[in-house]
């Protein structure tokens, strides 16, 4: 199936995330990162500066809620699909969405392959065309937007372990943690541990730095970004 050309806005405030987001985006055939921002301020220029089909939109903005922004956009007029990134598991953020354009969600740590089935969903949601003859016909076009299965992750690591790593790496934010101080906060295995965090740092979310000054090798520091 031949995908549509998707003109992509992000609207990320961590540049580094923006960054990450905007070549996640460009990897995925059929969509384009036409501009990034990284306040609510600066999203509403570049809407009016660019043609925009779909806003990969942080809710967690320095100047504002990302569902306020979409509020905003939707009274001015602006049609543009929303794709909300969010570290909130709050439902009742969810259910608001949906009547403000948010077509999708994606939570925070997400890899490549989790937004590239999210945004693959939406083209096809898009391309979705003609009358239906049915129910049957409404709920496919429907369904397109609904993962079937979460996107994989990679092999031996679980989402919820995941989220528990993850959390232990922001509330030790700025002094980071290591592999065994992580292991012993979830309850895992030193060696699973640094398996979690490696998975953040490939996914632009932590980086990883030496400690010197201890006898025997440095240890790692994990941080989040």
């Amino acid at each position: 199936m031949t995908h549509p050309h998707i003109r992509v806005l992000v609207v990320e405030d961590d540049p580094v995330a923006a960054d990450a987001h905007a070549l996640y985006v460009n990897r995925v055939t059929g969509f384009t990162t036409v501009a990034k921002a990284h306040s609510a301020a600066e999203a509403r220029r570049a809407l009016d500066g660019a043609a925009v089909d779909l806003i990969l939109l942080d809710l967690h903005l320095p100047d504002g809620h990302g569902l306020a922004l979409a509020r905003s956009l939707r009274a001015a007029g602006h049609q543009a699909d929303v794709i909300a990134v969010t570290s909130a598991r709050d439902l009742t953020v969810v259910r608001e969405g949906v009547s403000l354009g948010v077509v999708q969600y994606v939570l925070k740590p997400f890899t490549f392959a989790t937004l590239r089935d999210r945004l693959v969903r939406y083209a096809e949601y898009r391309t979705s065309t003609g009358v239906a003859t049915g129910q049957d016909e409404v709920d496919r076009a429907l369904s397109h937007l609904r993962s079937p299965a979460p996107a994989a992750l990679p092999k031996g690591l679980s989402a919820p372990t995941l989220e528990r790593v993850t959390q232990a790496v922001r509330e030790a934010a700025p002094e980071g943690v290591t592999a065994m101080s992580t292991a012993e906060t979830v309850g895992i295995s030193r060696i699973t541990a640094r398996r979690y965090l490696e998975h953040l740092v490939d996914a632009g979310l932590a980086e990883r730095s030496p400690q010197y000054g201890q006898v025997g090798r440095p240890e790692l520091i994990y941080t989040w970004k």
